[in-house]
């Protein structure tokens, strides 16, 4: 099993602890839940000593190509500042191939007398390697694909907020049980932790042995199968709604805030599509942020990938409050809204960024092994 999918399994399997744990939360204080899982992992944690930043190697390559802005590029590449052997930073084997996009930073490497001190020390805010510029430029490039990875965190929020309130106004009720309505959202976890070995064990393996390449579906093409799945989860919410608002004024409680006669079991459709889109979306941005990302700069990009799970948070709050304001999709009353609405707009929203991500994704040139 590679990297991504158990790593994914188990975040989902954390969050699914974290709804088992919630009393010990929230009742003797979040402390303790610290003083249960610091322990256990103590002796498991890695310690490495830190060798150096990335953003300063990023921030070096911005300042010295500023300083050189007026200079002319060489004709001849070799004459471009290149380092060979080990640095003190980075393992360097062998020089960078010069790519032609944002050739403005390629001057960062342009050497020039001042770039030295009298005696002999390179000043690496004056003067780059082509390495460091290269890896600038490969950040460069993953940026446009990483910003359609927000809205689709923005979707997955979904399910824990407003496919809640959702659930909040239908029929909870299993035989004699009460199910409460923040749980519904487990079923999404639920899919993740099944479809997630089933993913790596059999769908990748198949597709393997069909395209006979060693990805079986590419990196990009998995988030794109993973953004197809949120606009049909999108989709099915949307179908849910539109039936439920139609019991209601069947059944006389439009104007009362109270669950219609529709099971909430009804909503597992969009769960199950929303997880198996996160497992194609979520394990493949993994795979693609840590295929693609320069060798001393996985961490950074793994961590801006995760950043879109945050962003996503925020973008939906502010896409709740926007709506909240403009207009009447979502009142207290559920019954007397159009959540429905609210779901196509996503739906649309959906659509949009799946153009976007086909667009960068169809012109994004995966870096040589």
């Amino acid at each position: 099993m590679t990297f991504s999918p158990p790593w994914w399994l188990s975040h989902d399997i954390k969050d699914l602890n974290n709804q088992a744990r919630r009393a010990l939360h929230q009742d003797p204080g979040h402390s303790n839940g610290f003083r249960i899982v610091i322990p256990l992992t103590l002796k498991q944690t890695q310690h490495r000593k830190p060798i150096g930043s990335p953003f300063t190697r990023l921030c070096q390559v911005i300042i010295a190509a500023s300083r050189k802005y007026k200079l002319d590029l060489p004709e001849d590449d070799s004459l471009l500042y290149q380092e060979k052997g080990e640095s003190a930073i980075v393992q360097q084997n062998g020089s960078s191939e010069r790519t032609p996009e944002f050739s403005f930073l390629d001057k960062a490497a342009i050497v020039t007398p001042s770039d030295f001190s009298c005696s002999g020390t390179l000043n690496p805010w004056r003067l780059c390697t082509m390495l460091q510029v290269e890896e600038f430029k490969s950040i460069l490039r993953l940026l446009p694909i990483w910003a359609t990875f927000i809205i689709f965190a923005s979707v997955s929020a979904q399910e824990r907020l407003v496919f809640v309130e959702q659930a909040m106004v239908m029929d909870k009720c299993f035989g004699s049980l009460n199910i409460p309505a923040a749980s519904v959202s487990s079923f999404n976890v639920l899919v993740v932790v099944v479809f997630a070995p089933i993913y790596d064990k059999i769908i990748i393996p198949v597709a393997r042995r069909i395209t006979k390449t060693e990805e079986g579906i590419s990196h990009l093409q998995r988030v794109g199968i993973g953004l197809l799945f949120s606009i049909l989860a999108m989709l099915s919410a949307t179908i849910v709604e539109i039936k439920r608002l139609q019991i209601a004024r069947d059944e006389g409680l439009v104007h009362q805030n109270v669950a219609v006669p529709m099971s909430v079991f009804w909503q597992i459709p969009q769960y199950v599509l929303g997880g198996i889109g996160e497992v194609f979306n979520q394990i493949g941005m993994l795979d693609f942020f840590y295929d693609q990302a320069p060798d001393s700069m996985r961490s950074l990009c793994l961590a801006l990938a995760l950043l879109t799970l945050s962003l996503g948070n925020y973008l939906t709050s502010f896409i709740l409050t926007v709506v909240n304001r403009v207009t009447r999709w979502i009142p207290e009353n559920l019954n007397e809204g159009h959540l429905d609405r609210f779901f196509l707009l996503f739906v649309g929203l959906c659509l949009f960024n799946l153009v976007l991500f086909a667009y960068y994704a169809s012109r994004y040139r995966y870096k040589k092994k």
